[in-house]
Parts: structure tokens; sequence; C-alpha cells
């Protein structure tokens, strides 16, 4: 999940100008993502058989992690979108780096379902990366919009609420939220409902931030440890994102809590 959003974040020739608050709030979404899926390692290889992942506290702690991430793919979009508009808004907005952000961010996509689908592990047809990357390009016409997104976002959970209990008996439309029966996979975030919460990001990127900056007065704390280490991992959330698990596989392993 989403270092997922690294190439929807404001791209700046210093880190000062950067919003404190919004890396560090990806970057707690990384450090919960990697807590989430030890636990995951460890649930898969018997560690702890016991434990329940997709109920209770843990769903809801994956639901959180998701929520931040995909959310701050339409802030982030929010803002690189005014500070591409100017200081008064004016500017044209080119379609081509979004686009080519999308196209990007959908290709790590794909090579983590190739990966998953090699390693025998479950399967990922339309993950997080897949969402993301279809965000960045589909969002394009809503960039500044506020209220609108709003009303969408509710729109888009109301559709995902009543596709719940729909079952089709073909694949073709996984990436819209419509699954087979018994369709258990390791990662998925449709377009209904979770393109929503990407329009609802937006609503509060347009609302919270102004082309002159954040509406409300934050202290400038961004440089406070542990504050500093949570921005990093923001910073650098798709190459963690992407490594990361190889890295706990290697850890668990080299301590001898599972073996080859």
């Amino acid at each position: 999940m989403s270092a997922l959003s690294t190439l929807t974040r404001t791209r700046t020739r210093s880190a000062a100008a950067r919003y404190w608050e919004i890396d560090t709030l990806r970057g707690v979404a990384i450090v919960m993502m990697v807590i989430y899926h030890l636990m995951w390692d460890l649930w898969y290889f018997r560690v702890l058989p016991d434990v329940v992942l997709y109920a209770g506290f843990w769903k809801y702690f994956q639901r959180t992690i998701a929520v931040l991430f995909i959310g701050l793919v339409g802030v982030s979009l929010a803002v690189t979108t005014m500070r591409s508009a100017g200081p008064h808004g004016d500017r044209p907005v080119p379609f081509r780096p979004y686009l080519l952000r999308g196209l990007r961010i959908f290709g790590w996509g794909m090579v983590v379902s190739l990966v998953m689908w090699a390693a025998r592990v479950g399967y990922v047809h339309f993950g997080v990366l897949h969402l993301i990357g279809f965000s960045i390009i589909a969002a394009y016409p809503f960039l500044r919009l506020r209220w609108i997104n709003l009303a969408l976002w509710a729109a888009f959970q109301i559709a995902g609420y009543l596709l719940l209990p729909v079952r089709v008996d073909f694949p073709w439309l996984l990436w819209l939220g419509l699954t087979p029966v018994a369709y258990f996979p390791n990662d998925y975030f449709p377009v209904i409902p979770w393109f929503g919460v990407v329009l609802l990001g937006l609503f509060i990127g347009n609302t919270l931030y102004t082309p002159q900056g954040r509406v409300p007065a934050l202290p400038a704390i961004g440089g406070r440890l542990p504050l500093r280490g949570l921005q990093w991992l923001g910073r650098h959330s798709l190459t963690i994102y992407l490594l990361h698990q190889i890295v706990l596989f290697a850890i668990l392993v080299l301590l001898g809590v599972i073996r080859l």
C-alpha cells in the first residue's frame, strides 16, 4: 500500500516546500502496513495460525491503512495541481504528466501481480497499486473540485455497499468491483468504492490547502523526531512498499522464525 502515492506527492526542489503533515501521515501508514504484513507472514507460515486478519481488529487496522494511503493520493494530487496552476490558479494543468504517472504506478501493480503469480502465494488482479495508477489518470477531471467530490465519494460508498452481495460468473469486471463466488485475493481495491476515497482526498486537499499554503495554521514541528523519520518513510513510500516484504521475509528466515 500505498509508498504508492510517491508519484502523486508534490514535486519540489526543497524539502521545506513540502507539507510535513502529509509526509508524516503517509509515514504512519507505512509503519502500520509493515506491521500488518508481518502479521500476515506469521499467519501464512503458520507461526501464528490462529490470528484472524480478515475480521475484528486486524480487518479495521488494514482498512485504516488503506484509507490513509488512498486518501492521501487525492490530497497530494490536489496540492500538486494547485502548484502547477500557479498562485492565481490560472495556468493550464496538462494531462500528460498525470497519464504517465498513473501508467507507471499501474505498471508496478502489474509487476506485483506477476510476482505473486510466479511465487504461488496468492493472486492480485486489481490491488492498491492498480487502483492508484488508475485513479491518478481518472481523477484528472476532478482535480479542482470540492463539494462535487464529496458527493461522489458518498455515491461510490453507497454503490460499493450495494455491490457487496453481487456475484458474477466471469472475472472481467473485477477492476470495477464485481467478483465471482469464492474470490479471495491477497490484495483487492476495486474502483467501486475505492476511487471514491481518492475523490474524498481531493475534497480534503482542496479544502485545507490553497496556492498560498495550508488553510489551518500548523506549528513548524516537521523537523523534530520522530516526525522527521516518519516523513522520510512517507517520501520513499513506493520503494518501501515494493521491497518491504522481501526484507521481512529475509529477517524471518535469518532469525529462524520461518524455514524455506
